[in-house]
């Protein structure tokens, strides 16, 4: 019989209540180190008093309104991500893979107002993940998300990860856009590099292809810049965002140049919770806080001592990991044993971590955790690896 909610996810047998900072605390009142942060979303941790004290007060005011009308708070939300980023408009969604449909339209949009309605492919790359929706699994083109949802949206082409000299050969001036993340997260905390990013602006740049950059889980200060594209110097036409943007509370956005947007007139796409006042006061107030240069100084800062700490954890098991890898608190621990495994070990000493592919662990803590926790984290990480090793 089925369960009353669908039963697409395979579910640890825990049940959260609330939640302190880096805790998330369970019916029962055991306490669980948090180094998910609901997948990269609690950027603050839980509860965070000044995001408590934002939604309250908004809540006693205005929910709901549509767009049918001018939204106060959305237009300041926007004008601090323009103010903050390399864009001139935004629009804001609920979800990742809301943004990435859009990003999907801007990009074939823009072509068609530019007279050239036939150039549609995008390029993407093995090992993505862009959401879920029929237009984000089509992007991606992975077997395990596209098996059983045919036929599905036509026009992507994927290309191997970081292979500079395969996008060189597959790109051309019918290509429509490159969508890629700077640092794949489901992927497994594979990042590209400076040179490898700065030769993909240079590619669209000769062709004309617009460059969009999936931002959803690297951006909002996780790898300690304000977003991961920074470190290379570059600039997209068209960004997604979504995950710590809100704090915890369901919302998203798509970044763009006026010149990428020009196509997206009145009537050419609309959201109905999308940009709705308690999304985007809370969205202004986590904007205000971590794109604060000393927080992301601190982001880094932490960064290091957990990667510190990581290394003397690889030493201490090498039967059991490889390597680290990643940017900020966007971490990566590479296992020679599967990260379920270790997740579920990890429940036995009150810890949450996250299973990408390529058997990594993944690591995204909130951004202010403090140094306390960052070393009861890996105390507990070596406990359910030394449960593993039968130590």
């Amino acid at each position: 019989m089925i369960s009353h909610v669908l039963p697409t996810y395979n579910r640890a047998p825990l049940s959260f209540e609330r939640g302190e900072g880096s805790w998330a605390i369970t019916t029962d009142g055991t306490r669980y180190l948090d180094l998910g942060a609901g997948i990269a979303v609690n950027v603050l941790g839980h509860a965070h008093p000044e995001l408590v004290a934002t939604l309250t007060e908004q809540a006693g005011k205005i929910w709901h309104v549509s767009n049918l009308y001018q939204i106060p708070d959305q237009q300041r939300l926007a004008d601090l991500l323009v103010d903050a980023t390399f864009a001139d408009t935004v629009f804001f969604t609920n979800s990742g893979t809301e943004a990435a449909e859009l990003a999907i339209k801007m990009a074939r949009k823009y072509w068609d107002f530019e007279g050239n309605p036939d150039r549609t492919e995008i390029l993407t790359f093995d090992g993505a993940f862009h959401g879920r929706s029929t237009g984000a699994i089509a992007a991606a083109g992975s077997e395990k998300m596209i098996k059983g949802f045919g036929p599905l949206m036509p026009g992507f082409r994927q290309l191997p990860f970081g292979d500079i000299p395969a996008l060189r050969d597959a790109i051309s001036d019918k290509t429509c856009a490159v969508m890629i993340e700077p640092i794949q997260g489901e992927g497994g905390i594979r990042p590209l590099s400076d040179d490898e990013l700065g030769e993909i602006r240079a590619l669209c740049d000769k062709t004309g292809a617009l460059l969009i950059l999936d931002e959803v889980q690297s951006g909002m200060g996780r790898t300690g810049r304000l977003f991961a594209h920074e470190y290379a110097g570059i600039t997209p036409d068209i960004m997604m965002v979504a995950k710590g943007i809100g704090g915890g509370f369901p919302l998203g956005a798509v970044l763009a140049t006026e010149d990428a947007a020009a196509g997206m007139v009145a009537g050419t796409h609309g959201s109905t919770y999308g940009g709705n006042p308690l999304g985007c006061a809370i969205g202004a107030r986590v904007m205000q806080i971590v794109a604060d240069p000393e927080f992301l100084a601190e982001v880094n800062r932490k960064a290091s001592l957990l990667r510190q700490k990581l290394e003397g954890l690889i030493a201490a098991h090498p039967d059991l990991f490889d390597s680290v890898r990643g940017q900020g608190l966007m971490i990566g621990l590479k296992c020679k044993i599967a990260p379920t495994e270790l997740v579920n070990a990890g429940y036995d000493q009150q810890i949450l971590t996250i299973p990408a592919a390529d058997n990594v662990l993944r690591l995204l803590p909130p951004l202010n955790i403090s140094d306390e926790d960052i070393a009861e984290a890996v105390a507990r990480l070596d406990k359910a690896a030394a449960s593993l090793s039968g130590e």
